[in-house]
Parts: structure tokens; sequence; C-alpha cells
């Protein structure tokens, strides 16, 4: 069952790549004189636009394929995603490894204009395609004890220059609670701007959560399990005072080395500033889900 979540961004929040490109083009060019020309244009950034396609495919974190910026782009060319399999298992009625089009065979995809905020405090608005993950957890049939979804991705020494380096203990592994794994929000995609998924921001298929810091939403997923006790994520084992479990976004809790009050704007131009940091980034709809916990010690 799709379309459990309506959208607050709809397709005329989306700039063409084209005239996104060239908007950043006239701002930088022109500055004021070049915002006057805008007109109507300039009045309306208030309204969150997704980035351009080119923004979010060379601006992005993908450890296995180097540590900068623009490394996953320059380097995940050489990801082989064909005959590209899911093993499930652990607490399901049917685990296996699945290939993945028969994985999220005749199962809904829809598009979901998200807000994504790195824990590095920059964000993007991303047009992503997707499949809620609870149709596919409903297909692999939770078993009642079941409370967490395990996530791996993918290792290939031989195409990862940063597995090579040991830059992180890969594989590179994530993790929810049952719940939040099953709320609506939460999807795996397998596109953005309608096309597949680059290689560099996920392919062929990653989780996208988006009320929570952006290393959550982990890349290129090759397993899922259904665990009864809470699993061991990456950056949480490397740095647990730094990165916690659940890594909601909380601009009232800072992390060790900065705030997170504000964040800075991927494509914003010279000239912008930052913006305040909401609460789940926006997405209040899952505060239910957190109510009794104290946010600063389970963070």
């Amino acid at each position: 069952m799709a379309h459990r979540w309506t959208n607050d961004l709809t397709r005329t929040d989306v700039t063409p790549r084209g005239l996104f490109m060239n908007r950043r083009q006239i701002i930088q060019a022109g500055g004021a004189l070049g915002l006057a020309g805008l007109g109507g244009q300039a009045a309306a950034q208030d309204a969150p636009e997704p980035n351009s396609f080119e923004e979010i495919t060379s601006y992005n974190n993908y450890y296995e394929f180097g540590t900068g910026k623009t490394d996953p782009a320059k380097n995940a060319d050489a990801l082989d995603t064909s005959d590209w399999t899911v093993t499930v298992d652990g607490l399901v009625d049917n685990p296996g490894t699945y290939p993945l089009a028969e994985l999220i065979d005749g199962l809904t995809v829809e598009e979901r204009i998200y807000r994504l905020r790195c824990v590095e405090a920059w964000s993007m608005v991303v047009p992503w395609q997707g499949i809620e993950l609870k149709d596919i957890l409903d297909r692999a049939g939770v078993q009642s004890n079941a409370r967490y979804v395990a996530f791996e991705t993918a290792v290939q020494p031989e195409n990862m220059p940063g597995v090579r380096r040991g830059v992180l203990d890969f594989p590179y592994v994530e993790g929810l609670r049952l719940d939040e794994a099953m709320h609506p929000l939460t999807i795996m995609a397998t596109g953005l701007y309608d096309q597949p998924m680059p290689n560099q921001n996920g392919a062929p298929i990653r989780l996208v959560v988006p009320w929570k810091y952006g290393f959550k939403s982990i890349k290129s997923i090759v397993r899922i399990s259904l665990l009864e006790d809470e699993p061991p994520t990456t950056w949480n084992r490397l740095a647990p005072n730094e990165y916690g479990f659940y890594a909601n976004v909380n601009p009232t809790v800072d992390h060790p080395r900065w705030s997170q009050a504000t964040e800075r704007r991927i494509g914003g131009g010279l000239f912008s500033s930052r913006q305040d940091t909401l609460m789940y980034n926006g997405y209040d709809e899952v505060a239910s889900l957190y109510e009794g916990m104290d946010l600063a010690a389970q963070f």
C-alpha cells in the first residue's frame, strides 16, 4: 500500500536543472543587479526548491570512494551494479537473497521531494524516486519479536578506493528502530530527478530517512536484517560521543565540534546566509515516535 504520506513540496517547487544552473550564473555574474532582474523569482527563494542534479551528484559523502566531497563523483563509475541482489534475513518469514528486480517487483515507486540535512551542517533538497520501506518489509514478513532493522552496504575493494585504504571499518552498516523503518516517510530510493540512482548517490538502491542526519541513509544496500536487539552502526561504533544511534536532526543538540542550530544550503550563492535548522528537519509528524525519550541523551 503506497501513498501513505502527502508531500509538502511539489513539482511546482522544482527548479528545472538548466534554469537552476542559469539562475546561479546570473547571481554570480550580476550580483545585486542580477537578483533585481529576477523579479518575482528572487522573492520566491524562501520556498524550498530542489538542488540541481549536478549539485546533488557532485557534492556528497560516500567514503567507500574517498573522503572528499567530489571523490564519489570521480570514482563511483567503477561500482558494479549488475546482477544486484539484496539479502533479507533475521526475524522474517521469507528470508533469502533476492535479485533487486524481484525484491521490488510490483511495488509502487513514488516521488518524494525531501530536505536532506547532513550532520556536517549543510543541506540540500532532493527529488527522490523510491518505494516505502514498509512495503518491502511487509513482503518479507516481519516476525513479532523483531524490534530493529539493520542495513549493510556493498563492499567491492577492486572498485572502491576508500575500501582499499581502510578509511572506515567496512562494510558500512546502519540501523533503525522498527517503528522508524515502518514510518511512511522512510523510503528505499532507486532514483532521483526521474533518472536511475547515480552510483555516487547510492545506486542501485539506498535508504532515505529525511528527519535524520544524512549518514543514516545508507547507500548501495546489499543486506536488510530484522533483529530483536539494537544493531551496531558505523559512525556510532567509531565515535559514540559524536554520532548517536538515532541521529535525529535536532538544532538544540550540538555536535561536540560544531553547532547544529543552523545550516548552509548547498547552491545558495555567494550572498546567501545560513538558515535555521528545524527540529526533525521539519518533519514534525515523526515527533510521536520519540515521546518520553531524552533526546539529548538518546541522540
